[in-house]
């Protein structure tokens, strides 16, 4: 099961790479009213930047949130529960939840994902390019999610008294 740990590994890898994004979508939230009202250039292309950062961000930021135990968690109950039926809440919440939705949103979207990237779609207000990466960024967040699951769904529940 070397491949898991590889999974695991990139997961990680893509959450902790992902998290250096904040940085640079917050210069640019602030730098927008400077810009444009200051500058009186510049801020619409700051804007469409921050809008592809943050998609990448939000993208990546919901399989941290399920990693960390943090996204969709009941702790006020489950604290109360063994680790193990825990481990299993998770697995089950994995396969009969987040994997389908995942495997939907990469489905349903697949038309309009791959025609905007075939054209590299461009902001529609703008014109500036980049626009296709918003709509990359759904399947990054699908695909993440999806791994992710995979990750739960396999992970050996610890033994009692674990």
């Amino acid at each position: 099961m070397r491949w898991l740990g590889r999974l695991d590994r990139a997961v990680g890898g893509l959450i902790a790479g992902a998290q250096w994004l904040a940085p640079p979508l917050i210069v640019l939230l602030f730098l927008q009213w400077p810009l444009r009202d200051i500058f009186r250039s510049y801020s619409r292309e700051a804007n469409d930047l921050g809008q592809i950062i943050f998609a990448l961000f939000v993208a990546v930021s919901i399989t941290a949130a399920t990693r960390a135990g943090t996204h969709l968690a009941a702790d006020a109950v489950a604290q109360r529960y063994s680790r193990r039926l825990r481990v299993r809440i998770r697995q089950i919440g994995a396969l009969v939840g987040l994997a389908p939705w995942a495997l939907f949103i990469l489905f349903a979207s697949k038309s309009v994902v791959i025609s905007s990237l075939q054209v590299r779609e461009a902001f529609p207000d703008t014109g500036n390019p980049g626009y296709f990466i918003i709509k990359l960024a759904l399947w990054i967040m699908a695909i993440t999610i999806l791994a992710q699951s995979v990750l739960e769904i396999v992970r050996p529940a610890p033994r009692d008294g674990a």
